[in-house]
């Protein structure tokens, strides 16, 4: 087994003779390109995906190997995750091959060789540097081509950091510096989830609401900062995916998300102090302000300030790079339950809500809209540890209202408005449901 460190850029087309003259003058180690072709592998019942697995055969040069990757973790660009890898003689599957530790039972599912079939392929050719950053290797892989499944296919044009050996914070570093030129976006699809997208009819991607985040039990509340801004971050960039596609709908979203970056900031900001999150907050108030303006996708997505704000998101995530501004009591308060913290939080959100809207505002209701959404989202990043479907019951009903805000129909206002209002708590408030 081995554990995949790579982090993903999708790269405008008009950029590509730009970032390749810039990478060769970082060494000197530099591979001319190859073609790579892959055929990925699924049953008819998606047992694999359905398990976090994805199968695959990679030839190149006449040779060929069977790569099995296996869940891991994926914030925004970067990947992390075990994959297994056996040398073939010729492109055909052989599962037997993979340890048994690949399988969730510890056992090979006995006819999972004979419903596993082709499902989709990428060929591209891979052009790659080798460079030395910190005490870290790190192959650069720029990759052209397509993926294909059926009638579908969609063009590849990527730019993947691989660590060979060292420190994950080096890929990041080496980011960091590559982002200043323009034209690169961190990737959160990955060539497989878009060629199984492809290969299940390539349906539009519709917009998502954030979903009320889920965190694990017995999470900390340092836990569930982390999970916050891995929902805000997964938010944006999915939206951004699609507005690059041509929805622009999909734009307003980006800029929820970016909203709920910085609430999250504030709602733990007893805890993580101002000057722990003043370069990003700086960062994500120059991407908001570049997004807003803009006139399409291509003039924000591809923008130093939108990358810039991403990448030093996910490297303060996987550095936990708060840490180091926390003193004891922080500490102790970001140790404690996040369940406490979401209660708490909840009533005063509750309690926020309530005394604003306990009479009827007449023309002054859209002046409260940035507090109601505010609101909304403490509880869409708190309520995950109850019931449901009385948080989400709770949840529409405040929703309705800043809708019926939003489009001014003034019946419907007081209508959510009296039924929010008057909503029981679905979190434990001062001792009791």
């Amino acid at each position: 087994m081995a554990q995949e460190i790579e982090l993903k850029f999708i790269v405008n087309s008009d950029s590509v003779e730009t970032l390749r003259q810039h990478l060769h003058t970082l060494t000197d180690e530099h591979v001319a390109p190859s073609q790579l072709l892959n055929i990925y592998y699924e049953t008819p019942d998606n047992w694999l995906r359905g398990h976090d697995m994805g199968l695959r055969i990679r030839g190149f040069d006449g040779k060929y190997e069977m790569t099995m990757k296996i869940a891991g973790r994926v914030i925004g660009g970067l990947h992390q995750r075990p994959e297994y890898n056996i040398p073939l003689e010729k492109a055909e599957l052989d599962l037997a091959r993979f340890p048994a530790e690949v399988w969730p039972d510890g056992t090979l599912p006995a006819d999972l060789q004979a419903q596993t079939h082709p499902l989709f392929s990428t060929d591209f050719w891979r052009e790659k540097w080798l460079v030395n950053v910190g005490d870290s290797r790190i192959e650069i892989g720029l990759d052209l081509g397509e993926v294909k499944a059926g009638e579908f296919a969609e063009p590849i044009c990527e730019l993947e950091l691989e660590l060979l050996n060292g420190d994950p914070a080096d890929i990041l570093t080496l980011a960091r510096q590559l982002v200043t030129l323009s034209g690169l976006r961190q990737g959160s699809l990955s060539k497989a989830a878009r060629g199984y997208h492809l290969a299940q009819g390539n349906a539009p991607r519709e917009t998502r609401p954030t979903p009320v985040l889920q965190p694990a039990a017995k999470a900390s509340v340092e836990q569930g900062f982390a999970a916050a801004l891995e929902l805000a971050l997964s938010q944006w960039q999915y939206h951004e995916e699609l507005w690059i596609r041509g929805n622009n709908r999909a734009k307003d979203d980006v800029l929820r998300a970016i909203a709920l970056l910085r609430h999250t900031l504030v709602l733990f900001g007893g805890i993580v102090p101002r000057k722990a999150s003043a370069h990003l907050r700086d960062l994500l108030t120059q991407a908001e302000a570049t997004i807003a303006s803009a006139v399409s996708a291509e003039t924000a997505v591809w923008t130093t300030p939108s990358a810039m704000a991403k990448l030093v998101l996910t490297d303060w995530l996987v550095s936990n790079g708060w840490r180091t501004f926390l003193d004891e009591k922080a500490q102790a308060k970001f140790a404690d339950s996040f369940k406490r913290f979401a209660d708490v939080h909840l009533s005063r959100s509750a309690a926020e809500l309530k005394k604003t809207f306990a009479q009827p505002l007449g023309d002054s209701y859209r002046d409260q809209l940035p507090r109601l959404a505010r609101d909304i989202d403490s509880a869409l990043l708190l309520a995950g540890f109850y019931d449901r479907a009385l948080a989400i019951e709770w949840l529409e009903n405040w929703q309705g209202l800043y809708h019926a805000i939003e489009t001014r129909q003034i019946i419907e206002i007081e209508h959510f408005r009296n039924t929010a209002i008057n909503q029981p708590p679905f979190w434990l408030h001062s001792g009791k449901r």
